[in-house]
């Protein structure tokens, strides 16, 4: 049945509402594997609708899953009780009204593609690889595959379709618990290099026969891998937010088209970088085109849906800051290693909240796999740290950027296993604050 269609019927006989129809229809194949073995297999699948309703600036809305005419009867008659029961935003003017459309684009269905015997053969070969050095890997291996289209009163009509991959595996060491990961994700599998993902991996379990130390609280000298850039940059993006500009949180606040941080920074919110997962619409079903955010240190944009654009006066472009790019430099990491004589290389980062959103000082730890430089050289693991940072201060403290950029994909394993990508190159700072140890690994 369609129930898009049946939904609209019935939204016509209230002509005085402004209404937003979401559907989505999600597969996926999660494969999780634990000590080296396959731990459990879930094929998936959803059908949602979602109906947001206005009317004299009132809003309320509800989701569907596996929808019915009985269950929008139910929901949609309660709804049109609620309405008027709630609080006007003096704010709201219209919704979305912009009706470009991405241009089209052939979608693989990665469930298909990559199906479970292929995934099981996969981890089976890099088990084997990293077991001569005493370590068993875990971890998920996802693929998805959705379609949307959405609609709305101002006669909005847009579908996509994506089928993301994610692929994270976690070393450990059967005795000293040390960790390490490696990660892989985009729209096409053909991308995936096994033997170099699994090289890579070999090379950091190589820095993990080092002994383990503590290191005191102070300032040092870090790389920052490229997944750990990603999340500062990620965290920073809800700065760059019309949202956070509009209640005062923005660190960007009186800053757009000001210098922030050094020329050697540049980030660019980017769906049209074949490396990453794509997005065709951003908010409401805005088309998503590439934006700069931070243009050679200076900050260029905040990301902004229509809400926002009416309230505050921001240029519209539906960005979400979904597909963050992280310009590279000209070092080597090699190169970058041997300039620092006493610091951390820092693989991943954990639990990082904001302290103050505005200032961007957050808090988090360091784990799967920090490690001591001395003298341009890996020397020691160094147990899971502590650190108290401001993001703005990191940037401002990048003395080099590596001469590629690594894309990281980000999951969270819950409900439809949302999964996205950043890009970005390992980076040097300077005096980056760890403020304590945790003493374990």
């Amino acid at each position: 049945m369609d129930f898009i269609a049946y939904l609209k019927d019935q939204l016509h006989k209230h002509p005085q509402l402004l209404w937003v129809i979401y559907q989505q229809n999600w597969n996926t194949d999660f494969l999780r594997f634990y000590r080296s073995q396959t731990n459990y297999n879930i094929s998936k699948s959803n059908h949602s609708l979602y109906l947001s309703l206005y009317k004299d600036q009132r809003n309320y809305g509800f989701t569907i899953n596996d929808p019915t005419r009985a269950k929008i009867d139910e929901a949609l008659k309660e709804a049109l009780d609620i309405l008027d029961k709630l609080p006007p935003d003096p704010d709201f003017v219209d919704l979305e009204d912009d009706p470009t459309l991405a241009e089209p684009r052939d979608v693989i269905n990665n469930i298909e593609q990559v199906p479970l015997q292929l995934k099981s053969a996969i981890l089976n070969r890099i088990a084997e690889a990293v077991k001569p050095h005493g370590f068993d890997i875990f971890g998920t291996f996802i693929c998805n595959y959705g379609s949307s289209r959405m609609i709305n009163s101002n006669n909005l009509d847009k579908s996509s379709a994506g089928s993301p991959i994610f692929l994270e595996v976690k070393a450990v060491h059967k005795d000293s618990e040390v960790t390490v990961l490696q990660n892989f994700g985009g729209e096409d599998f053909a991308k995936f290099d096994e033997e170099a993902f699994t090289a890579e991996l070999l090379r950091k379990i190589e820095h993990c026969k080092n002994p383990v130390v503590d290191v005191e609280a102070g300032e040092y000298d870090v790389i920052l891998a490229p997944r750990c850039v990603a999340e500062f940059v990620q965290y920073l993006s809800w700065c760059m937010d019309a949202r956070a500009y509009d209640q005062h949180d923005s660190f960007f606040e009186d800053k757009l088209d000001v210098q922030v941080f050094p020329p050697h920074i540049s980030i660019t919110d980017d769906p049209t970088d074949p490396d990453m997962i794509r997005q065709d619409y951003g908010s409401d079903g805005h088309i998503y085109k590439p934006l700069k955010l931070v243009e050679q240190g200076v900050f260029k944009a905040f990301t902004c849906d229509h809400y926002y654009h009416r309230k505050t006066g921001l240029p519209k472009n539906g960005n979400t800051g979904s597909c963050l790019s992280i310009a590279p430099g000209e070092s080597s990491l090699e190169e970058m290693v041997k300039e620092v004589k006493n610091g951390l290389y820092i693989s991943s980062l954990h639990y990082m909240n904001f302290i103050n959103m505005k200032e961007t000082s957050i808090t988090g730890l360091t784990r799967d796999g920090t490690f001591l430089i001395k003298d341009g050289k890996i020397v020691n693991v160094v147990n899971s740290l502590r650190f108290t940072e401001k993001i703005e201060r990191i940037l401002r403290n990048v003395i080099a950027l590596e001469n590629k950029a690594h894309t990281t994909a980000f999951s969270d394993n819950y409900g439809s296993f949302d999964i996205s990508s950043t890009k970005a190159p390992h980076a040097l700072i300077k005096g980056f604050q760890i403020s304590s140890s945790t003493h374990t690994i």
